[in-house]
Parts: C-alpha cells; structure tokens; sequence
C-alpha cells in the first residue's frame, strides 16, 4: 500500500510542477515573449532566403556567402561571448540582443522601400543578426536557472522547446503566403517586430537577478575562457557532453548538409510537399518537449537521452531507404521526422536541463558557449566531408554513415557518467561553487 502511495505521488509530481510554472508570472513572461520572438524568426529566416533569391537574384555563390554569414559571428565570438554573459547580468543582455536584432532587420524593409536593398547590406545584417542571437541563446540558457527552481528547469526548457516546435511548423507554414502578401523584404519586419515583443516581456519580469559572482581584478578573458574550459574537462558529465558535441554534431552534419540534395535531386521532391513534410517535422518535436519529463521519469535523465540519440539515428536510417517521390518515400520521410524531431527533443531538452543543474551558475555562460563552439566546430567539419564524401561514395551511404554515427554518440553517452544518471536534483551543483579558481 506505501508502495502504491508512492508511486502514485511520483507519477502526480511532474504534473503539478508543470502547474505551477502556469503560475509562475514571470516565466510566463519569458516564454509568451520567447514564443512570439520564435515565430518571428522562423519566418524572417525562409523570408531572408526569398529576399535574396526573389528580390536580388543572388546566385549560388553569393547564397553560400550568406550561408556562412549566418555562421562566422558564433565561431569567431562563442568563446568571449560567454566570458560576458557570466561577467554582468543576463537579463538586460536579452533586452539588448532583442533590441539589436530589430533594428538591424528593420533595415531590410526600409532599404527595400527607397529600392536600395543590395546583398552586401543582407551580408552585414546576417553577420549582426547572428552574432546578437548568439549572445542571447547563451544568456537566455544561463538565466532560466535563476528564474524558476533547479526542480522546475526540465518542465520549464520542456514548455520552452514545444513553443520552437509549433513556431517551427506555424513559421514554415506562414513564411511563403506572407511573402507572396506583402515581398520579403516587408515580411522580413514582422520578424523585426516579434523581437520587440519578446524585448518588452523580458523586461515586464520582477523578480530580481542575482548580481553576477565577484571575478578578479586582473582576469583576462582568455583566463576565464580556460576556467569554463576546465570545468567541462574536469567534470566527467560535462566533459561526456562535450564530446557527444562533437561526434554528434559531426554525425548529424553529414545528414543536414546533403538532405537538400538528397531529396530534391536523388528522389525528386517538390517544394510544396517538403513544405509539408517539414512542418510535421516541427509538430513532432512539440511532442517530444512534452514527453521529456515522462521518458525521463520512466527510464531515468541519463538512459533518455541516450535512447533518444539512438532513435534518432534509427529514424536518420529510413532516408536512404527512400526510392523517389512515391508514397513510400513519403511515408519514409514523414516518419523520419516524426520519430526522429521527437527523440532528438527528448535527447535536447534533457541535456540542456541537466547541463543548467550540475553547472554553476557563475560558469554557465561559458560552459555553454564552449560547448557550442565545439559543436560547430565538429559542424563545419562534417560539412566539408559530406561535400567530399558524398561525391565520391554518394548520397545514400554517406547519409547513412551519419546516421549511424548517432548510434556511436548515443553508446559514448551510455557508458559515460551520464548514462547512469537516474535524476538531476541530486546531481545539483552546490550552491557558491563557480569559483574560476
């Protein structure tokens, strides 16, 4: 009968911890303005791309340009980036990003409207837009932590992830009838403003936030860049993630670079019905952000994320399965997304949450830059070898060999210190550590 009582108490926990964040004035601040900011984005993203095409004639090569404009400010800045977010407080950097991010993209319009818009200017815009948004999605993952209870997080990045998986379906969805509406240029600027929106609701929250942990006098950056370096090196979880950062992004890269190519010249697809395909794909991961907590509490944090690493890559697999643009091929590529966007979410909401807990504070902005630069880095180059791989073995078994290479990260992850991990409470950073000592 205690057994049952127990149990009964544990499988009730989640849903009143998910409650109470409904109450929570301020985190509902934070992710009614994250929500709105994050459909904005998903259609200024497709509507930069038209304006490129559409409006400037860009040619392949100048569409690389602004592929790689997208990436240089986070490769170049990731590092100092987190050095400053964990030097002064995290809210007013998301105020300022989001303020920054609306007026370089208010360009856009405005050059549009005095016909004056040129691609060196959408070059320059993309450069200031990424960099910005790099700062606040490293601010924004180290102010949750202080903002809702460490017990809070996962429901917190759960409700958080769903708001990205319905932006990225509804924004995919809206973006092309919105540029037909109104040109590019013009649906560029509701992009523009959703980022004021998120500015303002970032700004309404009252609780205050902690001043930032005392550092020395004389610390460079570089030090505290080596002290968020050693942390990740000394701690087995974190360490265990970077590498997972590494392989996986490396792994995934291979698949992300020749999808395009796959799909459109090896099977046929046309544009409309990948459209289609790849707003189930964001449907499906607002399901997986809802079935974070659950696969967690059923198979313990560490196990979920390793599961969802190797369903993901099982999903991956069903792509070169595919023969054309027939029903089958459409049935393959649907359920890829579907299964695959799902676990990959249980995979990502887990990681961040358990990432936030067994951080401290003081050093969350630099663990997390750091480990996205190395991410990207392992990005970039499973790009140049997918580019090398798939002309000189093909499509199919290059983007298989990615594929698998998920089924590697996921056993790396099973048999490091995170693999056994059961929860995320007791893995909590003490609080007051953080020293850069």
């Amino acid at each position: 009968m205690h057994s049952n009582q127990k149990d009964d108490e544990s499988i009730g926990a989640p849903a009143r911890r998910s409650s109470l964040l409904f109450r929570h004035a301020d985190f509902m601040k934070l992710w009614t303005g994250e929500t709105v900011s994050l459909f904005g984005t998903r259609m200024g993203d497709v509507a930069i791309s038209f304006a490129a095409v559409i409006a400037l004639k860009a040619t392949p090569f100048q569409m690389g340009l602004l592929a790689g404009a997208r990436i240089v400010p986070t490769l170049v800045l990731s590092l100092f980036a987190g050095v400053w977010v964990d030097r002064i407080r995290r809210r007013p950097i998301l105020i300022g990003a989001d303020i920054g991010r609306f007026i370089v993209l208010a360009t856009i319009p405005i050059a549009a409207l005095f016909a004056a818009l040129t691609m060196a200017q959408l070059y320059a815009v993309i450069l200031g837009y990424s960099a910005l948004d790099l700062f606040f999605d490293v601010a924004y993952r180290s102010y949750l932590p202080s903002l809702v209870a460490r017990e809070e997080l996962l429901d917190a990045n759960s409700k958080l992830t769903a708001s990205a998986g319905v932006a990225e379906a509804g924004g995919f969805a809206l973006s092309g009838w919105l540029v037909e509406w109104l040109t590019a240029p013009f649906a560029i600027l509701i992009d523009a403003i959703s980022f004021l929106a998120s500015a303002l609701a970032i700004a309404f929250i009252r609780k205050p936030e902690p001043a930032p942990a005392p550092r020395a006098r004389d610390a460079s950056a570089l030090a505290e860049i080596a002290a968020g370096a050693r942390l990740i090196f000394s701690d087995g979880r974190l360490r265990a993630f970077g590498i997972n950062a590494i392989v996986g992004g490396f792994s995934n890269s291979l698949v992300s670079t020749l999808y395009m190519l796959f799909v459109v010249n090896a099977l046929g697809f046309r544009p409309g019905v990948l459209g289609v395909i790849f707003a189930v794909g964001g449907a499906s991961s607002m399901f997986g952000a809802l079935a974070a907590r659950r696969t967690a509490d059923m198979l313990g944090t560490g196990m979920a994320m390793v599961a969802g690493l190797a369903i993901e890559g099982v999903a991956l697999m069903l792509l070169p399965m595919a023969r054309g643009a027939g029903p089958g091929s459409v049935a393959l590529l649907v359920a890829q997304q579907l299964i695959g966007d799902s676990a990959a979410t249980v995979y990502f909401i887990n990681a961040v949450s358990l990432i936030q807990t067994i951080t401290p504070k003081p050093m969350l902005g630099r663990v997390n830059a750091s480990l996205r630069f190395v991410g990207l880095g392992s990005v970039l180059a499973g790009q140049l070898v997918a580019g090398l791989a798939g002309g000189m073995i093909g499509l199919r078994p290059t983007i298989a060999i990615g594929a698998a290479g998920l089924w590697v990260t996921a056993a790396l992850l099973g048999f490091s210190e995170v693999g056994s991990l059961t929860g995320m409470a007791e893995h909590a950073a003490p609080a007051g550590a953080g020293s850069d000592d």
